[in-house]
């Protein structure tokens, strides 16, 4: 957590108001939802996000969108799961490029090597570490699965 304000709150600040100018008002609302959630970080924690709080809190959104996706797909709502699929998408379009199997995979053996790890009561080092590397570029959920078939294998 530094003092360093984040180029990629700007960056999103500056897109709603150009969506404000072009009457895009459903990236505009999706954008405003994203800025009140970094909002709500920063006034909750009372510091100034850096890009990796930011990160954070996207990797968050994008978590929250895909589990209300499945949800809505399970009960038949197509016209939810559609909304929460197009907010997914701008979401994403925040975020770094996604890990491949084989960068995350190479970064994960690389984190338990490097935190000395032995087995699965190792696994909160390694996930910090993978954490750190990985925020808003994998499914941290998928992660955690590996790293601990990784460690008990």
């Amino acid at each position: 957590m530094t003092d360093t304000p984040s180029e990629l709150k700007a960056r999103i600040t500056e897109e709603m108001k150009a969506c404000m100018k072009a009457g895009d008002k459903a990236r505009l609302g999706t954008i405003r939802l994203i800025l009140a959630a970094l909002k709500q970080k920063e006034v909750d924690e009372r510091i100034v996000l850096s890009d990796a709080d930011v990160l954070g809190v996207l990797d968050k959104l994008s978590k929250q969108r895909r589990e209300s996706i499945e949800q809505y797909t399970q009960a038949g709502r197509t016209d939810l799961a559609d909304q929460e699929s197009f907010e997914l998408g701008v979401i994403q379009s925040y975020l770094p490029e996604p890990l491949g199997e084989e960068e995350l995979d190479t970064l994960i053996r690389q984190s338990i090597a490097d935190t000395g790890a032995c087995g699965v009561k190792d696994m909160g080092k390694v996930m910090s570490a993978v954490r750190a590397a990985a925020q808003g570029r994998a499914d941290m959920t998928q992660v955690s699965a590996r790293v601990k078939a990784l460690l008990a294998g």
